[in-house]
C-alpha cells in the first residue's frame, strides 16, 4: 500500500559536510570523503584523520548538528562517483567533508534502513543521473537532492522490506568475517613457520648461517624471482569479444587477499593485461596501500598491477604468502620510484630475498594453504549469489509504484 509521494526534502533533513580546510594529521579521527563509501561499505584504502579537537570544532557543536554524523543518517557521495549511500552505524565516528552529503530521514515517515535500500535501487539512482550536473566530473547540489522522490510506501511495508533485504547483507557480511578469519590462520602458519622458525619438529633442527641471518638447517635464502615470474599479458583498449570480469586498483581489497569485487566490462579505454586463476594481483601504485589479492577466475586488470605467477605448484602458497607479507610489502613501498605517486617495479622485486624451507614443510604448509584457499573460493562465490539475489529483488520491492 502507497502513501502520496513526497520528496527528499519533505521526508528527510539533508545538509553537507564542512566546507572549512581542516589540518590533517597522520591519525585520530577518521575524515571522510566520497570516495570513502562504495558498496554500503566505508572504504579505507586512503583516508584522512583530523585531531579530536578539529572533530569537536566542526562536527560537534549546536549549529552545526546536522553535519555531524548520527546512526540511521544516510551519508551520499555529491562529486565524482556519486549516489553511493552508506547508513551511519552506532559504531562509527567521522568527520566528512563537503563532498558528501547526510541525509536524514524523518523516523516517522521513513525508516533508514530502507531509505539506504531505496537510494541504491534503479529507480532513485535513475532519477539521481539524470538532474546531475557536469562533465568531466559529475556532481549533485543539496537542492538537487531534496528535489528527488522519497518512499511512498507505509512504514510498517518498508521495515518488512528491509528486514528482508538486510538478511542478504547480514549473510554476506557474515562470509566475510569467516574469510578474514581464514587468512589469518593461514598468515599466522607462515609467519610461526617460516619467520619465527617455530615449525613442527623445530627443536631438533639446528640453525645455521645466512645471508638473512640464522635460518633452520637445510633451508634455503632464494630470490622472489627464482620462485615467481611477472605476466604480462597485454590486451589493446577496444571492444572486447564478450564480456570480461575486470579488474582495477579500486577493486583489490586492503590488506586481504580475497577478491570479491570487480566489474564486467565490453570493452576497453586503455591497454590493460590479463591475468589467470590463482595468480597475485600487486598493486603497484602507491604499494603502502598493501593491495595483494589471488585471482579467482580469468580476467582482465588494470596496466598499474603487477601479475604474479608462481614458477612451480609446490611454491605457489610460499609465493603469495610472501608477495602479501608486510615486509614485502615494505620493501616494495620504500624501493617505489615516484614522489607524487609511487611505483614498485617487478624488477626491483624479483630480488627480494625469501626463505626457503625443506621439501616436506613446504608440501605441509601448501596443503593448509590450498585449502585454505578453496574454502576462500567457495565463499567469494557465496558473496557473489547473494549479492546478485539481493540486487534482482532490489528494482521489484522498491518500485515507486509498489
Amino acid at each position: 500500500m502507497t502513501v502520496a509521494a513526497k520528496t527528499i526534502g519533505e521526508s528527510c533533513e539533508v545538509g553537507d559536510g564542512t566546507h572549512s580546510k581542516i589540518k590533517r594529521e597522520d591519525s585520530g579521527i577518521l575524515y571522510l570523503t566520497c570516495r570513502n563509501f562504495k558498496e554500503g561499505r566505508i572504504d579505507k584504502s586512503k583516508v584522512y584523520f583530523i585531531s579530536e579537537e578539529n572533530f569537536a570544532k566542526y562536527f560537534q557543536n549546536g549549529k552545526k548538528a546536522l553535519i555531524c554524523p548520527q546512526p540511521g543518517d544516510l551519508v551520499f557521495s555529491i562529486i565524482g562517483t556519486i549516489g553511493e549511500p552508506y547508513l551511519i552505524r552506532p559504531s562509527d565516528h567521522f568527520g566528512i567533508s563537503s563532498s558528501v552529503a547526510i541525509v536524514r530521514p524523518h523516523r516517522d515517515e521513513i525508516d533508514p534502513q530502507f531509505l539506504y535500500y531505496w537510494m541504491r535501487a534503479p529507480a532513485f539512482q535513475g532519477a539521481l543521473f539524470a538532474i546531475k550536473g557536469g562533465v568531466a566530473q559529475g556532481y549533485v547540489s543539496l537542492e538537487m537532492i531534496r528535489s528527488l522522490p522519497a518512499p511512498n510506501i507505509h512504514l510498517p511495508t518498508q521495515r518488512k522490506i528491509a528486514g528482508i533485504l538486510s538478511a542478504y547483507d547480514d549473510l554476506i557480511e557474515n562470509n566475510l568475517r569467516r574469510i578474514r578469519i581464514l587468512e589469518e590462520m593461514a598468515q599466522s602458519l607462515y609467519r610461526e613457520w617460516f619467520v619465527h622458525f617455530r615449525y613442527p619438529g623445530h627443536e631438533s633442527v639446528p640453525l645455521t648461517d645466512s645471508p638473512l641471518g640464522p635460518i633452520p638447517q637445510g633451508w634455503e635464502v632464494k630470490k622472489i624471482g627464482e620462485l615467481a615470474d611477472q605476466m604480462r599479458r597485454g590486451v589493446a583498449k577496444g571492444k572486447l569479444d564478450e564480456p570480461t570480469p575486470y579488474v582495477g586498483l579500486e577493486h583489490i581489497p586492503r590488506i586481504s587477499l580475497a577478491l570479491n569485487d570487480w566489474d564486467i566490462v565490453e570493452e576497453l579505454g586503455s591497454n590493460k593485461l590479463t591475468f589467470e586463476p590463482g595468480e597475485v594481483l600487486f598493486g603497484k601504485i602507491r604499494p603502502y596501500f598493501h593491495k595483494v589479492s589471488i585471482a579467482p577466475f580469468e580476467g582482465i586488470c588494470s596496466a598499474d598491477t603487477i601479475v604474479i605467477r608462481s614458477k612451480t605448484e609446490e611454491c605457489r602458497a610460499l609465493v603469495i604468502s610472501c608477495v602479501f607479507s608486510e615486509a614485502f610489502v615494505a620493501h616494495a613501498s620504500a624501493t617505489a620510484n615516484g614522489a607524487k605517486m609511487p611505483r614498485a617495479d617487478w624488477k626491483v622485486l624479483k630480488d627480494y630475498q625469501v626463505i626457503v624451507p625443506d621439501g616436506e614443510l613446504l608440501k605441509k604448509f601448501s596443503s593448509v594453504f590450498e585449502d585454505v584457499d578453496f574454502q576462500t573460493r567457495n565463499l567469494i562465490r557465496r558473496i557473489q549469489t547473494l549479492r546478485q539475489t539481493r540486487d534482482l529483488l532490489l528494482p521489484k520491492f522498491l518500485s515507486p509504484s509498489n
